[in-house]
């Protein structure tokens, strides 16, 4: 039987380099994908420092469409088989929709969306195949109208429906599949969206280690979503108290005040 691997996209930082961190530390051979080859090596080398299995290093653009071809051929290359797979690779920006770089957001979507869901669906037969688990990053925006950054929350609407449904439909073939949905977390993510983190950043205060924590505990309790931190599990609560053009003044106003 072929070695298995715990596939992680976005391992080059924030919140991918502790799950990556988190998953070799519970004796996961880690694949560690990213554009930023001399991070994945730093970090393939802490790991094997720490004990850990030496992780296979991918330095892609997931923004290509031919990412999924190129993990999939360093994947047979090396003779491993996908066991986990975690989606942690994406980004947002910050502004208005209609007044930002189109390209940029489109690129946006091919992160978040595109090549979240061809890796899910590109390596499912092999999940099943070892009954392992699949772990996408989305947010609390998932659950939000985002005006100020409509894409990005948009994306990550995508990332909770699609992960709810994959846990429906693979939890029969013995799959677990689990959303993890921080809230904000102080990574190099507010730098590359244009804004400086504020006060919610502040009172919620997760760690990016207690964000992989807790998500790579939600996994394998095969829990259908993970909302890291308690100020953060009341925001679907309000969702169901206040009305959505509430909700949506609400969020809007947040962002005006970045």
């Amino acid at each position: 039987m072929a070695e298995r691997v715990t596939l992680i996209t976005g391992a080059s930082a924030g919140i991918g380099t502790e799950l990556a961190r988190v998953f070799a530390s519970h004796h996961h051979r880690v694949a560690l994908v990213a554009r930023r080859a001399e991070r994945l090596d730093a970090l393939a080398e802490e790991i094997v420092a720490a004990g850990g299995a030496k992780p296979l290093v991918i330095a892609c653009d997931l923004r290509q469409p031919d990412a999924g071809d190129t993990i999939a051929a360093a994947l047979a290359e090396a003779g491993v088989e996908v066991e986990y797979l975690v989606n942690n690779a994406g980004y947002g920006l910050f502004g208005q929709a209609t007044e930002l770089d189109r390209g940029a957001q489109l690129g946006m979507i091919d992160l978040n969306v595109r090549a979240l869901t061809d890796l899910s669906l590109r390596f499912s037969a092999s999940v099943i195949k070892h009954h392992g688990g699949i772990l996408n990053v989305a947010s609390i925006a998932g659950f939000l109208p985002g005006p100020g950054m409509a894409v990005y929350y948009a994306s990550k609407a995508f990332v909770l429906s699609f992960t709810e449904a994959l846990h429906a439909e693979l939890g029969r073939h013995g799959v677990r599949v689990t959303a993890l949905c921080p809230g904000p977390v102080l990574t190099e993510f507010q730098q590359h969206a244009g804004f400086e983190p504020g006060f919610d950043t502040a009172v919620l205060n997760v760690s990016p280690a207690d964000v992989a924590r807790q998500g790579f505990e939600g996994l394998m309790a095969n829990k259908r979503a993970v909302l890291p931190g308690l100020g953060i599990k009341i925001v679907p609560l309000l969702l169901r108290i206040f009305p959505r053009g509430f909700v949506l003044a609400g969020v809007r106003r947040v962002q005006q005040r970045r």
